[in-house]
């Protein structure tokens, strides 16, 4: 169940005992969002009783998950015990696999990154991968010896679903009729999430960027293709067979440039960094890493700037028809590439066609740049255990309220 709190729905717990998982997530991720808060204010937040409240409280301390940190010291009589999210009580690992490299990363429970490496890869079949993503894994829990909540790993799938995103340069090959989840958790002994990058950088910008105090947005994230992610009433929206947000082979030119999908036009073939780079290796440009793309659009270069005139024409009526079919709050623009170049993206995309989100009074504007920057992906890979641990799955009344609990 949901309340309003201004204009974020907040999670709140359900009695009695039967709700006990779910109000340890509850308690969790009110103390997440406020940072420290004594017993009597979360179960006011939470609408627990305050018996719940304190039972879940003692057993999240005794698992090293919160920390008492002191008293508050105002007004009268005896101050409130506080209590945090520890941050040394638990890590998640974050395995980003993409076409040319592997990022892994380390977020303790308070989501801070703990731990970063880029890694070049020449082969990404699985036969290389599957070994090195346990080598990988294992380096960390020799250098973090807390308590693992999971893994989770980003790539650019889906797996084991018929869908568009499963061909071509953006993908990775050898894993289309692969159970990723499967293959990666008995590699390494743990319990692996696998998502596409589209997803899991929702769960990143929700967790710790733009989306955080959203509750329904959809991230347009550029990875070497595009994707969309969405959050609705606060967790990942996948569709009935995880296909949900697949832009990147949405027609927008018919007769337009040919795709691996089979079909001519699509997004993907002009809005995405593989799109850049194809364009710099024509005009002779060697590198078009992250690094030198940030360099290119500093100084100006022209075929920098005539790809980001192209994706603001093409993604313009894109977001319109996002805005018209699911109203979110916001759509987030981000993934690998400099903010600088978002910004100019946005900027482009300010003559937006009129959707149901021309509203003249909104809360935030209809297109933002994300805030979790390149690592994005990464972040929400190791996002995506903690997400599941301490994010509330939850159910919203019709009139964004719910009943008082005893």
């Amino acid at each position: 169940m949901v309340r309003q709190s201004g204009k974020q729905q907040i999670a709140i717990g359900k009695n009695p005992e039967r709700s006990r998982d779910h109000n340890r997530r509850v308690v969790m991720d009110v103390v997440r969002m406020h940072g420290s808060l004594g017993r009597m204010h979360i179960a006011k937040l939470a609408q627990l009783t305050a018996q719940a409240v304190a039972n879940i409280v003692d057993e999240l301390v005794d698992e090293h998950l919160l920390m008492e940190i002191g008293r508050l010291r105002s007004g009268r009589g005896q101050p409130p015990i506080q209590f945090a999210v520890n941050p040394d009580g638990a890590i998640t690992i974050g395995i980003e696999i993409a076409a040319d490299h592997m990022v892994t990363s380390v977020l303790d429970l308070s989501g801070k990154l703990r731990s970063k490496s880029i890694v070049a890869v020449q082969d990404t079949r699985p036969e290389y991968i599957v070994p090195f993503f346990a080598r990988q894994v294992e380096a960390v829990r020799t250098q973090f010896p807390s308590k693992l909540l999971g893994i989770g790993v980003v790539m650019p799938g889906p797996f084991e679903i018929e869908g568009m995103s499963s061909v071509g340069p953006t993908t990775l090959p050898g894993w289309g009729s692969i159970d990723a989840a499967a293959v990666l958790s008995a590699a390494s002994g743990e319990t692996v999430i696998v998502e596409n990058d589209a997803n899991a950088a929702a769960v990143s910008e929700r967790l710790f960027g733009a989306g955080r105090t959203i509750s329904n947005f959809g991230m347009i994230y550029f990875g070497v293709g595009v994707g969309l992610g969405l959050i609705h009433d606060g967790a990942p929206f996948r569709g009935a067979f995880g296909n949900a947000g697949e832009i990147g082979h949405v027609v927008v030119a018919p007769r337009g440039r040919p795709c691996a999908c089979g079909q001519n036009g699509c997004l993907e073939r002009y809005a995405s960094v593989y799109a850049l780079k194809e364009k710099l290796a024509a005009a002779g440009f060697e590198k078009s890493d992250f690094e030198a793309i940030e360099v290119l659009h500093k100084e100006g270069n022209p075929v920098v700037r005539e790809w980001i005139a192209e994706t603001a024409e093409y993604l313009s009526p894109i977001v319109a028809m996002l805005e018209n079919v699911l109203d979110p709050e916001t759509l987030i623009l981000g993934g690998a590439l400099p903010d600088a170049v978002i910004d100019d993206i946005i900027d482009a995309l300010q003559a937006l066609p009129v959707s149901v989100a021309s509203r003249r009074t909104r809360a935030l504007p209809r297109v933002i740049r994300g805030q979790t920057g390149q690592l994005t992906a990464a972040l929400g890979a190791a996002a995506l255990p903690l997400f599941e641990a301490m994010t509330p799955k939850m159910e919203t009344s019709p009139t964004g309220m719910t009943d008082k609990v005893a």
